[in-house]
């Protein structure tokens, strides 16, 4: 619940270009026309997280996640940004994989 909680909240900040975002985007020297397109994907990446059934689109909402908190550290770490702004993307990093680990066996693909 964290996660998706996390995720929707940065998803809506960057689909609606909040101020603040299009400042940090274009000081990691990302173009902003970005930002409408990671909150789409983050929102919908919960909403394949929340829905019962399909765990292959969930394991893929996931990794997406890993994808783009992995990228935003990179970016910040490039640019050679404090530590503070390394806080978000982590704690993200870990709750996704908290999620995932722990997620109820009816949400988990079958193993073959």
């Amino acid at each position: 619940m964290w996660l998706a909680l996390g995720m929707l909240s940065t998803g809506i900040v960057q689909l609606i270009r909040m101020e603040e975002e299009v400042q940090s985007i274009n000081a990691l020297g990302y173009p902003t026309y970005l930002l409408p397109m990671l909150g789409t994907w983050k929102i919908l990446g919960v909403i394949a997280i929340l829905i019962p059934k399909f765990p292959l689109l969930k394991e893929w909402a996931y990794a997406g996640f890993l994808f783009v908190m992995i990228g935003a550290i990179i970016s910040h770490l490039s640019v050679g940004d404090e530590l503070i702004t390394f806080f978000g993307p982590a704690l993200l990093i870990v709750l996704t994989v908290v999620s995932w680990y722990f997620r109820p066996a009816n949400r988990k693909l079958e193993k073959q």
